[in-house]
């Protein structure tokens, strides 16, 4: 991979080997509160038109990665990048190239998927006629018709997390980042969810966390493994498997669910002094 130059311009994306524009990169990613180390010296790039399984048991540093690589949260140490703007100093530039699915995203029970989906495309800047064509795109691609006029509340969890796909893909972004988007799905629903990410990856670039195993099998070309705040494994999903299953590796990886590694240690200086949170 080419290394970002020091002189390099904000804002100019980064190649990989290949000649793949960088779209999401990490560098030394960490973040403290007080005494406690949620993350700790996260690095990696990933290039366009991939799709990342960002893999790890529940605790292990996933959202928080990824609330700073979508500036909802402040690093203690370290940058986030989306397209090769800075999300820190170009995050209004940097969030016009994103969109983001937190895990249970904040739906507005009373509102319809009609008024949700404007609001969002409005408070986008998407224009007048622009909107009407996303809306109409949005709701056909997740089968939203038939509920446009009723209260998000009065909706099933699937239809719901249809819904909070739907606002990330308004502005049609180029990185789409989300965080256990099948978290309380169906069987039948999460065969339709993965269904629309690998059509979704053919033009995006997507990281997705989960540590749903058989998620990573069916979606993702790459494997990101966190486990007490420090990514431990990068690699295809080939790479990860050993006798042709993914449980066992997950469970040697972390220990077989034991906790082996304080994160509490002292915060560093520079995280003190910074302000961040």
């Amino acid at each position: 991979m080419r290394k970002k130059d020091s002189d390099m311009p904000e804002g100019e994306v980064l190649e990989m080997e290949n000649s793949s524009p960088v779209m999401i990169e990490a560098k030394g990613l960490s973040k403290y509160f007080g005494p406690f180390v949620a993350i700790e010296d996260i690095s990696f790039s990933i290039p366009a038109g991939q799709i990342v399984a960002f893999l790890g048991p529940n605790g292990a540093g996933k959202s928080t990665t990824m609330r700073i690589l979508t500036g909802y949260m402040a690093p203690s140490e370290g940058s986030a990048y989306i397209a090769g703007l800075n999300m820190h100093r170009e995050r209004i530039a940097a969030s016009r190239r994103l969109g983001y699915l937190p895990e249970n995203g904040p739906l507005y029970l009373d509102m319809t998927p009609q008024d949700f989906l404007q609001f969002f495309g409005e408070a986008r800047g998407l224009e007048e006629r622009d909107l009407r064509r996303r809306i109409d795109w949005v709701s056909e691609q997740y089968s939203l018709q038939e509920v446009m006029e009723k209260p998000i509340g009065k909706l099933s969890r699937g239809y719901r997390q249809r819904v909070g796909v739907a606002q990330a893909l308004m502005h049609d972004p180029d990185v789409l980042i989300m965080d256990e988007p099948t978290a309380g799905l169906d069987p039948n629903q999460i065969r339709e969810f993965r269904g629309s990410i690998r059509e979704l990856g053919k033009r995006k670039t997507i990281l997705i966390s989960t540590h749903i195993l058989r998620e990573v099998d069916v979606i993702a070309d790459r494997v990101l493994f966190i486990h007490n705040g420090k990514l431990i494994f990068d690699g295809t999903p080939e790479e990860l498997r050993e006798n042709d299953s993914l449980e066992e590796p997950f469970y040697r990886m972390t220990s077989y669910g034991r906790s082996t590694e304080s994160r509490l240690g002292k915060t560093p200086k520079t995280a003190q002094s910074s302000g961040k949170e």
